[in-house]
């Protein structure tokens, strides 16, 4: 049917508009598995911004990352361009003629031009930068838009005609949102310096810079009337507002924190995901219908084993790390430190413990290997085994947490990350061996690599991010080099320009012994640059492996580097370039405990039925659950029984989100159990950490939930977490898709700097392994296939996010996306901590909390800073989260913390939100198994044995939850107080 008249259609001609209501809109690729798309219209856009043409007539919006065109009256909408661009914030030329836009379309933001009937699409910028918010001048030559290529946000303008760019800006704050004024003159921008933000303009003659604007709150996307009026975004503890001229015009409006667009007589912005056009007083909402498309991924689902019984391949090795002299190889595995000959075979245990074990370093002479251990109780030190007399000697004894070690050359001093924070914020300081004296060399840092000495002692060398701008966090993992004396500044030092190492984790650098090369992992490869004494590259990086790569090690001759490929160790002699396999004999059973065990309860919650049941008896024969019975003191002969008399039985919590992390130790296993969650998914951690955590906690080596991992983030070319890994391009991805393969990771993650393009890649590798994907993502996230996603708020490439507007509220795209696909959310409600304290502060002083290091335990026993910050969003989010539910969103609660408590004030916030405490309960056991295609999740006969014990009816009040006394994980009982007092330090 057409939808606009004849003279309607000649007249938009007349403006070079190409008829674009009448083109066909642009075709996609097909989602990777087949599927059927499922076709629905939307009436409201999440984090959406509009611009009108010239002649008022149409308006442009970019609806899910794509850009439409609707009639200036409403109407149904059309797409000009296709899924995979992520186009934002179009803007009209003075003519009409085209429409300018950024879009992340290759894995880095340029601005882009497209004619309005989505035909010419042309590519403005390109390189290395972030190049975002176009603006075009009033005579249509010169665009002016904000970059990093500077080293933060500042405003440059681009000859349209030369493609020539120039800086306007230049300062240290982060200038966004340029906007010219109507004579062309000067360009007004938001500038960001820290929490402070105002509004500035930049005459373009002589660059002078001048003050527009200061207000309470965030102020955004400052926009000049045609006479002059300026209108821009405030955002406060109240919500968002659009000020016009100093004047606040939207009442109670959720306005969009983007550029409004002027027309004849009024403008146009949106808000509460409406389009709305004001002139003067009179407000009026401008009505569209766009088709947006999702599936429902199909496809054969792998299962994990837990019933077999029969040996498996340890896959994951962690810190292989070849011996001085080149004859043998230490490497943790299956929670142990572990010693063989560099020619392979079957390893030596050497620890053979409960205690967690990471990181071990070779001494120069070969002796001795250092470690991080938490042996004897309590939480990781270093240690220090000899390995002649098979002697542990602690070293450290410190109220912080010590990895990465790594000896200086002359066997005197260890250098070593002190972390202290969250995903591995870490100092990093220098132990004397024979002392134990500690220097602090630096502080704090963002989740840096391990050390590296240089040959002559001077300097400690780690991987850090080198960040682009203030505005995002994302960089490349550069060099960053330190005085080992703690005296003299730290420096960088580059080896290639707007490229850096993988990973943090495990991709260098490595300094070889006679200090004239480094090693490191780029592009999934393992390659050598030659060094000056101070580590300054003296030539680029140069590939000495054609298969992916991480963690090389050098021998003491300089020649020969250990190093992991997928799923096995290889030498490399840098001087022939002969590879050597080096097999590894190292097995496991999965451990299932034997005979009958009967528990007795007084209340039991199958997260079936909506119901407490009464006088109960659970039957488990091994691991799983034979039966449920009403209560007879004859079962009570077997080979356990477990007296839950007064307690509630309820199947085990799952945590679907959290991180694990080696500096917490075992304990962080202990509190989970400890706090009634017997099954966590990570979905993200460094490549081989995850799958040695997930390999102990199956062969029973120490206390643990039974565990879902991915290896790292699946980032492009950036990356901010030291678990990330940047992906450098095609081929590389398709090295971390194989050795996802092989490693038999349960998911896969698409971060945030994934090309979309490049994401319907991972569904389609993934799902052929037959394990999910998930992400920060929505679209085109729901029609390519991609399982689940994380948060419902929480990091964007884009700096805002597209699941929420301002005020944490989501709007009818989003609602019908998740409903439509029925994908898994796990909304991570962030601030619901600080309020669940608030109704229960005695759960500050829970003696759980001591499983813990400092700095997390005063994560619930201080206040939260940020919580201010976070409390106008709360109600927003759980409005949003409440409506997901009802459309059919499977909810699967997790919290993106390792500190357990907040899984419990979580589920409170789902009730807070709308849902029954049952409902809530239902999200962390039955719909999380669901999501996971595991046997637990409920208690029926024939699951696996994974039960928590309560004092309290969670039905009743779903705090309840916390109220752990007693844990059975895949069959196996733990008492709350055993686990405590096992996880306190020997002779505390």
């Amino acid at each position: 049917m057409k939808l606009l008249s004849v003279a309607l259609l000649s007249a938009c001609a007349a403006q070079a508009l190409a008829q674009p209501a009448n083109l066909a809109q642009p075709a996609n690729l097909p989602p990777p598995g087949g599927e059927k798309p499922i076709a629905f219209d939307v009436h409201e856009g999440t984090s959406m911004a509009v611009s009108v043409s010239p002649d008022g007539k149409w308006l442009a919006v970019d609806l899910q990352g794509s850009l439409w065109i609707i009639p200036a009256k409403g109407g149904k909408a059309k797409r000009i361009t296709d899924y995979f661009n992520d186009a934002r914030q179009p803007v009209w030329s003075p003519d009409g003629s085209r429409l300018a836009y950024f879009a992340y379309r290759d894995g880095g933001y340029d601005l882009w031009t497209i004619k309005p009937d989505g035909s010419d699409m042309r590519k403005l910028t390109q390189g290395a930068w972030d190049d975002r918010e176009p603006a075009w001048s009033p005579d249509g030559r010169t665009i002016a838009f904000s970059s990093d290529r500077s080293g933060n946000y500042d405003i440059w303008t681009l000859d349209v005609a030369s493609g020539a760019v120039k800086q306007v800006s230049s300062n240290g704050r982060e200038d966004r949102m340029p906007s010219w004024s109507p004579d062309g003159a000067s360009i007004a921008y938001a500038g960001i310096d820290g929490g402070k933000t105002a509004l500035y303009a930049t005459t373009v003659a002589d660059g002078k810079e001048s003050l527009l604007q200061q207000v309470a709150g965030r102020v955004d996307a400052p926009s000049y009337g045609p006479t002059g009026q300026l209108a821009y975004v405030v955002q406060d503890a109240k919500g968002s507002h659009l000020e016009v001229d100093g004047k606040s015009v939207s009442a109670a409006e959720n306005v969009f924190p983007f550029r409004i667009s002027w027309g004849k007589g009024g403008y146009y912005y949106v808000s509460d995901g409406k389009i709305r056009y004001r002139s003067g007083a009179r407000l009026s909402t401008i009505d569209f219908a766009a088709t947006l498309e999702a599936v429902k991924p199909s496809y054969a689902r792998a299962k994990r084993d837990w019933d077999s019984t029969a040996p498996r391949k340890a896959l994951g090795i962690v810190h292989p790390t070849i011996s001085p002299d080149g004859s043998r190889i230490a490497f943790v595995a299956l929670g142990d430190l572990y010693l063989m000959s560099s020619k392979g075979g079957a390893p030596e245990n050497l620890t053979k413990d409960v205690a967690l074990d990471a990181d071990p370093a070779w001494s120069p002479d070969g002796q001795s290997i250092a470690y991080t251990s938490d042996k004897g109780g309590g939480l990781p030190q270093l240690w220090i085994r000899d390995l002649k007399t098979g002697k542990d000697r602690k070293l450290t004894s410190i109220d912080t947490q010590p990895l990465g070690a790594a000896w200086s050359p002359d066997g005197s001093r260890i250098a070593f990350l002190d972390v202290d924070g969250r995903w591995g914020v870490a100092g990093v300081c220098v132990v004397d061996v024979a002392t134990g004296k500690i220097t602090r060399l630096q502080a704090s840092l963002g989740q840096p690599g391990s050390p590296t000495w240089s040959p002559d002692g001077k300097y400690v060398a780690i991987a850090l991010s080198y960040k682009y701008s203030n505005s995002f966090r994302e960089g490349t993992n550069q060099i960053y080099v330190i005085p080992a004396d703690g005296k003299g500044e730290p420096f960088w030092q580059i080896p290639q320009a707007n490229a850096g190492t993988d990973t943090r984790g495990g991709g260098g650098p490595a300094w070889s012994p006679d200090g004239t090369k480094m090693a490191a992992i780029y592009e999934g490869l393992l390659k050598i640059w030659p060094v000056e004494a101070d580590g300054k590259p003296m030539g680029p990086p140069r590939s000495y492996t054609s298969e992916i790569a991480y963690f090389p090690t050098w021998t003491a001759d300089s020649r020969t580097i250990l190093y992991q490929s997928s799923d096995k160790l290889k030498t490399i002699d840098t001087e022939t370039g002969v590879i050597r396999e080096i097999p590894v004999d190292l097995s496991y059973r999965l451990a299932i405990p034997t005979g009958r065990t009967v528990i007795h309860v007084s209340n039991l919650i199958d997260s079936v039925r909506d119901e407490t049941q009464h006088d109960k008896d659970i039957v488990i024969e091994g691991n799983r659950i034979a039966a449920i019975r009403n209560h007879d003191p004859a079962l009570h002969k077997a080979d356990r029984f477990i007296d839950g008399t007064g307690l509630t039985a309820i199947p085990g919590l799952i945590e679907h989100h959290a991180h694990l992390q080696k500096d917490f130790g075992g304990n962080l296993e202990r509190a989970w159990l400890a706090y009634g969650i017997t099954t966590v998914r990570d979905p993200g951690n460094q490549v081989y950490d995850a799958v040695e955590d997930r390999e102990a906690a199956e062969a029973g080596v120490r206390p643990s939930p039974r565990l879902y991992i991915n290896g790292p983030l699946l980032e492009w070319q950036r990356v901010y977490y030291k678990m990330g890994v940047a992906v450098s391009g095609p081929a590389h991805l398709e090295r971390e898709l194989e050795r996802a393969r092989l490693l038999k990771y349960d998911i896969l993650k698409s971060y945030v700097r994934m090309p979309d393009i490049y994401q319907r890649r991972i569904v389609e590798a993934a799902h052929q392994m037959g394990v999910p994907v998930t992400g920060h993502e929505i679209f085109p996230a729901a029609y390519t296939g991609v399982d689940a996603t994380e948060h419902l708020g929480a990091t964007s490439r884009r700096g805002y996010s597209p699941k929420q507007g301002p005020m944490g509220m989501a709007y009818e795209d989003v609602i019908q996306l998740f409903g439509r696909s029925g994908r898994t959310l796990t909304p991570t409600n962030f601030g619901a901590l600080t309020g669940y304290l608030e109704k229960y502060p005695s759960y500050r002083d829970d003696p759980r909390l001591n499983l813990y290091p400092i700095w997390a335990r005063k994560t619930v026993t201080e206040s939260d800073p940020l919580a201010a910050l976070l409390r106008p969003l709360i109600a927003g989010s759980l409005t949003s989260l409440k409506k997901l539910y009802d459309a059919g969103t499977l909810v699967a609660a997790g919290t993106d913390t390792m500190i357990a408590t907040n899984l419990h004030a979580e589920l409170s916030s789902y009730v807070d939100a709308g849902l029954t405490p049952f409902q809530a309960l239902q999200t962390a056991t039955v719909n999380s198994a669901k999501s996971l295609n595991l046997d637990a999740g409920t208690l029926e006969a024939g699951k696996l044995a994974d039960i928590t014990l309560l004092e309290g009816d969670p039905r009743e009040n779903i705090a309840n939850t916390f109220n752990v006394r007693k844990v059975i994980a895949n069959g196996q009982y733990y008492d709350v107080a055993e686990l405590i007092a096992a996880g306190q330090e020997s002779g505390k």
